[in-house]
């Protein structure tokens, strides 16, 4: 299964890509949200795990490029962010998010996290 991985920070993305590569995943990886819009639509992944905070295009910039052009407005997208205030995932997922992770990660939940994901069915 292919996942992909938009995160800015270089430390965070090389253990987020581990964990996934170390998973049993293919992961292709993108530092801005230009480079995921594009990445995305060349690839298609099964999931994109998908940085909030990032410098150019931040994630939901480029979550609502992806979710309103037909070609890819199914993606599964997640939100990766340090926010992580009341009401802040209710405006995640408002924003076309699948779900939501807020940071620090919990790399031992990750690969079940991501089961759960790839596994459960289609929001309306």
């Amino acid at each position: 299964m292919e996942q992909a991985l938009v995160e800015d920070n270089a430390n965070n993305r090389t253990l987020l890509q581990d964990i996934l590569i170390y998973s049993g995943y293919e992961v292709s990886v993108a530092s801005d949200g230009f480079e995921g819009v594009a990445m995305a639509r060349q690839l298609m992944p099964d999931l994109i795990l998908m940085d909030i905070q990032m410098p150019g295009m931040d994630g939901v910039t480029a979550t609502r490029l992806l979710k309103e052009s037909p070609e890819t407005s199914e993606l599964k997208i997640v939100a990766l962010t340090s926010f992580a205030m009341q009401g802040d995932q209710e405006k995640f997922m408002a924003a076309g998010f699948h779900a939501y992770l807020s940071k620090p990660i919990n790399t031992r939940e990750l690969p079940a996290q991501l089961k759960l994901w790839l596994n459960e069915e289609e929001l309306p």
